[in-house]
């Protein structure tokens, strides 16, 4: 079992930065593939990045390409998002998921992760 809690949100005037964290509980937590994800208001659940557990590989959205990095600490048991540049579009509920075996053709699905946190609400104002 792994249990996820995300911190860090809040509010950021556009162009700022932000760095989430999301501290997992459990033995195995580093062999799971790490994500990213975000629901804006009226809007599905939308993949923004995730981390591989085995090479550390890291796969992107293209919205966020280039301004966002996803990293972990495995001592820590923790993930992080490190948001710069952020953009009023970026506001969301960010989650963090962690996924067993997930292959690299579905890192930015959904339904291949297991453990979801409760979410942190980010709010980039214009």
């Amino acid at each position: 079992q792994v249990q996820l809690v995300e911190s860090g949100g809040g509010l950021v005037q556009a162009g700022g930065s932000l760095r989430l964290s999301c501290a997992a509980s459990g033995r195995t937590f580093s062999t799971y593939t790490k994500g990213w994800f975000r629901q804006a208001p009226g809007k599905e659940r939308e993949f923004v990045a995730a981390i591989t557990w085995s090479s550390n590989s890291t796969y992107y959205a293209d919205s966020v390409k280039g301004r966002f990095t996803i990293s972990r600490d495995n001592i820590k048991n923790t993930i992080y998002l490190q948001m710069n540049s952020l953009k009023p579009e970026d506001t969301a509920v960010y989650y963090c998921a962690a996924g067993y075996a997930v292959r690299y053709s579905d890192l930015a699905v959904e339904s291949r992760y297991d453990y979801w946190g409760q979410g942190t609400q980010v709010a980039v104002s214009s």
